[in-house]
């Protein structure tokens, strides 16, 4: 069939209509261009703009084609120039001339773009639902490490001591954060552009209100000129997922770390780790990995979509034809990470005695010993100088902070004499647990503040899930 904007005596050359063609990608909306011609064939008869019993018939074919679209049993014509095209080439095969009337009204312009926010908006529903799953991975690991014990880094240094749980939370506050985006992000894409035709809509009687309200939209887009050329919505929703992506790169990061024989905190389980071709003792984390390795391919795509947009003028320009490769591999690549990442987690196996026993090593309590002395009376920066000191001290003498006596720590600073005694009080106030137990503050370590955040994080996923 002649391509929708042929007319007699064209004379395209095959390589370029080969290379205009955009059918390999955007077939996969044809669900989704269905849901618009339906809501637009509905507008069409109730507006008197084509026969109703034109309309009953287009709708009768295109509910049929969506059943089968759905069920994967609609062969697309491998020549058609676009999903657009083949839609109402296929209606055209099945009734003749009332095929034709389909597009009164609308462009592919304003079908593309509709198309794509119906997408937009149930793929932002999934990728909630799969970060929901996320969360509940990692919850269920963390309910498991409320007081075990860990180091808390900074600069990738042994820094204060945390527990398991609360490191893992921190992961969740992350997701939770992108949960909240790509809702926001939703929310934004959520007005329809059908009806706004090329870009000035169109001069016969349509309803923009009707058919925005028929596909679920709250109404329709303000200005048909940016209906068509906007973009916004798709750079949104690959923003989301960037930044999704990012933070799960961070994770698998971690994950890798602390598999490795130097940190010892876990053990990928067998569901999660590979071997190696050559060296028989090795299991490799390679979900984390390639989780790491594929945030550069998201990120790639929200660059992709705004660097195409960023010289355009208004409204629709031919460029707009690659939004949509670079959104389906940004929802299809983080769909799939986060998949990943839930089972990844689920199969850690944690080994909570070499996370204690590297939160004993390093003086991780030097914070402590100087709080000890605020809460004396001493000026901070005069216990940080007396805490200092100890630490120094205690390196060179290969020794801990809670071997010293109270003679020993007078001998080491001023600030210590007649402050420690020989009664175990600092050494009670230094032991990991007691360290960790003091910071009770909201969002703390403390094993009281994290099992309120897990049940409230539990309350969230139910909540995500409806």
């Amino acid at each position: 069939m002649a391509r929708l904007w042929e007319t007699a005596g064209s004379e395209l050359d095959p390589a370029i209509d080969g290379f205009l063609r955009s059918l390999p990608v955007d077939v996969r909306l044809l669900p989704e261009d269905l849901e618009g011609s339906l809501a637009h064939v509905g507008m069409l008869g109730a507006n008197g703009i084509v026969p109703r019993e034109v309309a009953e018939a287009l709708t009768r074919e295109l509910r049929d084609m969506l059943g089968s679209a759905r069920d994967g049993r609609l062969p697309v014509d491998p020549d058609s120039e676009d999903v657009h095209s083949f839609i109402e080439e296929e209606l055209t095969r099945r009734l003749g001339d009332g095929g034709k009337s389909v597009h009164a009204g609308r462009s592919r312009n304003d079908q593309v773009a509709v198309a794509l926010r119906l997408f937009l908006r149930s793929g932002s529903k999934r990728v909630m639902l799969a970060i929901a799953d996320a969360v509940d991975a990692i919850l269920d690991l963390a309910s498991g490490g409320i007081h075990a014990v860990m180091p808390g880094y900074t600069h990738l240094q042994r820094a204060q001591p945390v527990t398991f749980a609360h490191h893992l939370l921190a992961w969740c506050a992350g997701l939770e954060r992108d949960h909240g985006r790509f809702r926001d992000a939703a929310a934004r894409a959520d007005e329809c552009p059908l009806g706004s035709c090329a870009l000035a809509g169109s001069g016969l009687p349509v309803d923009r209100e009707a058919t925005a309200r028929s596909l679920g939209f709250p109404r329709p887009g303000r200005n048909t000129m940016d209906a068509v050329g906007d973009r916004d919505a798709c750079s949104e929703f690959a923003a989301a997922c960037a930044l999704l992506m990012t933070h799960c790169s961070r994770f698998a990061e971690e994950m890798t770390l602390w598999s490795s024989s130097e940190f010892g905190f876990v053990r990928v389980g067998t569901r999660a780790s590979t071997g190696s071709s050559v060296m028989p003792q090795k299991r490799n984390p390679d979900p984390a990995e390639l989780i790491r390795g594929k945030a550069g391919r998201v990120i790639g795509s929200l660059v992709a979509l705004l660097t195409m947009q960023k010289g355009l003028p208004y409204a629709y320009d031919r460029d707009l034809q690659e939004d949509k490769a670079a959104v389906f591999d940004a929802h299809d690549t983080a769909l799939g990470c986060l998949g990943a990442l839930a089972i990844l987690v689920r199969a850690l196996e944690p080994d909570h005695a070499r996370m204690r026993e590297a939160a004993s090593e390093g003086f991780l309590d030097a914070t402590d010993l100087a709080e000890f002395l605020v809460a004396k009376g001493l000026p901070f920066r005069t216990a940080y100088a007396a805490a200092k000191a100890a630490v120094g001290h205690c390196i060179g003498e290969g020794i801990r902070i809670s071997s010293l006596t109270a003679a020993g720590f007078a001998g080491i600073h001023p600030a210590f004499a007649g402050v420690v005694r020989d009664d175990g009080e600092l050494a009670l106030y230094l032991e990991l647990d007691a360290c960790v137990g003091r910071r009770a503050q909201t969002g703390g370590p403390a094993p009281v503040r994290v099992m309120e955040e897990i049940a409230r994080l539990r309350a969230f996923t139910a909540d995500a899930r409806g």
